[in-house]
């Protein structure tokens, strides 16, 4: 059954069935654990968890920053593997500012960190787009909570419908994959929200210019430094590039599979997580085969880890690897790779040499969560 044959709504409801771990009928094909189990302590090693980790960043330091979806919190994992809730309170949804952990947040989905410190994060359930500064302080820069829309203006003013994806420029503006409206947004520095390209509430696979472009449900965004955006385009299975002017293209993918290759021969199938590392490389998190996967400067495309449509936990060097629904993709400044391997609640380390190895490792069973509803 291909995704974007179906109406928008059905779509991304089997999108999340697809998500979730409880949702298959079959077992991978496994050697080892098959999973880990669910939850939201703090700690370090095999005393730390997650519970349905999604989105993921990277600061100069070598700290991660992790969206903790199921737990509706913030986590940080210090570059000596210590991991602490930033915000947020573990178990308990909302759309509360201020300090840390009394804040609230709904099923959070992407995330970005300045050079300041400051995370941005797109609180996904909410509609919202929450910073949490250096100090810990949390407050919502543009939306209205429990009011999807897709109105442009100022901070709260504006509304989203259920954003995932968010990355920075170099100037400190933020571009928001803005999932439910089918569009990419901008937020200025002074808060001001534009819709840069997509149709807003038309699903479609349009290449062209702003609003002559069409997405279908994108997820991951992510700069280069040429501020060119790149965004994993969910249901069109494709990854695509948007120019400062505004003009989309089709970088690579067209239609569901999981063939290497150059530009529209390779094929995905729904891409979730996008990440842009120091040499112009394109890393994407294809989520429904299992895989992650490298777009080189030149458009080519190739499989970096993991096997097609074999889901699993097993640490190993590229294809002996196994993912489970993996999310969001990170890349520090020695261009290691960290995703959120969100179905095995677990985060994950690919060396440039391609060796998958697992941060914090715990035992279980994983639980079931559904991140998106219409």
């Amino acid at each position: 059954m291909q995704l974007n044959k179906l109406p928008a709504r059905l779509s991304l409801c089997l999108f999340v069935l697809m998500l979730a771990a409880c949702c298959r009928t079959s077992q991978p094909s496994c050697t080892t654990v098959d999973n880990t189990k669910a939850g939201s302590s703090d700690g370090s090693g095999g005393n730390a968890s997650f519970n349905q980790p999604a989105g993921i960043a990277a600061d100069i330091s070598g700290n991660l920053f992790v969206s903790d979806t199921g737990n509706n919190t913030i986590r940080k994992i210090t570059s000596a593997g210590v991991v602490t809730t930033v915000a947020g309170s573990a178990g308990n949804a909302g759309s509360k500012d201020g300090a840390a952990q009394q804040a609230r947040f709904s099923q959070p989905g992407g995330i970005a960190v300045d050079l300041a410190g400051n995370l941005y994060v797109a609180d996904t359930q909410n509609n919202t787009i929450r910073k949490i500064s250096s100090a810990g302080i949390v407050s919502t820069l543009a939306g209205s909570a429990g009011q999807a829309g897709r109105d442009d203006g100022n901070a709260g003013n504006a509304r989203f419908n259920q954003p995932w994806g968010i990355t920075l420029d170099a100037a400190g503006n933020l571009y928001v994959a803005d999932t439910g409206n089918n569009a990419i947004r901008k937020i200025t520095t002074s808060g001001l929200v534009s819709t840069i390209a997509g149709s807003s509430g038309f699903a479609g696979n349009s290449d062209g210019n702003g609003s002559g472009a069409q997405f279908n449900l994108p997820h991951g965004i992510a700069i280069d430094t040429s501020a060119n955006l790149y965004i994993a385009d969910t249901n069109n299975n494709t990854i695509r590039k948007l120019t400062q002017a505004g003009d989309v293209s089709t970088l690579a993918g067209d239609g569901a599979g999981s063939s290497d290759g150059s530009g529209q021969r390779a094929r995905f199938n729904q891409p979730v997580g996008i990440a842009v590392d120091s040499a112009g490389n394109i890393r994407v998190s294809d989520t429904g085969n299992q895989l992650i996967r490298n777009i080189s400067m030149s458009g080519v495309v190739n499989t970096i880890a993991g096997t097609a449509g074999a889901a699993g936990y097993i640490d190993g060097n590229g294809s002996n690897a196994r993912f489970d629904q993996p999310q969001g993709i990170a890349t520090d400044t020695a261009n290691n790779m960290y995703v959120a391997d969100t179905a095995n609640n677990l985060i994950r380390k690919i060396t440039l040499g391609g060796l998958v190895s697992s941060l914090l490792r715990g035992d279980g069973s994983s639980q079931c969560l559904c991140l998106f509803t219409f």
